[in-house]
């Protein structure tokens, strides 16, 4: 039961870290901070928001545990945290040409039957 509960527990925290990360600025900033570590000036460059929106998204990926800052000087140096998002961001770059085929038992291909024991 208690391997069952860890599971959970990282489900849960994996679906709440694609929650916060499912926002096109949020995608932008993970793929820059990818690279290296960034100020909130270096985002502004490229993303071409305001700086207070800029932090309240960078504010939402830090309080999720996705990535931190250090101070150097006045600025805030952004990096990434959690390394589940490389892979995450590795996976949105792919591209998928074709969708899957429907199964065989499928009732738009209208081929074949149910594998399964049919329950009513």
């Amino acid at each position: 039961m208690v391997i069952f509960e860890y599971m959970e527990n990282q489900m849960v925290l994996r679906a709440e870290i694609l929650k916060v990360c499912a926002h096109a600025v949020r995608i932008a900033i993970l793929e820059e901070l990818s690279k290296g570590v960034k100020c909130v000036s270096d985002f502004e460059d490229f993303l071409n928001i305001s700086q207070p929106n800029i932090s309240q998204h960078l504010a939402a990926l830090r309080h999720a545990g996705i990535i931190d800052f250090f101070i150097d000087g006045r600025l805030r140096c952004y990096f990434l945290k959690n390394p589940m998002v490389i892979d995450l961001l590795e996976i949105l770059k792919k591209d998928y040409p074709d969708e899957l085929p429907g199964p065989e038992c499928c009732p738009i291909t209208k081929k074949g039957t149910y594998p399964g024991e049919r329950k009513r």
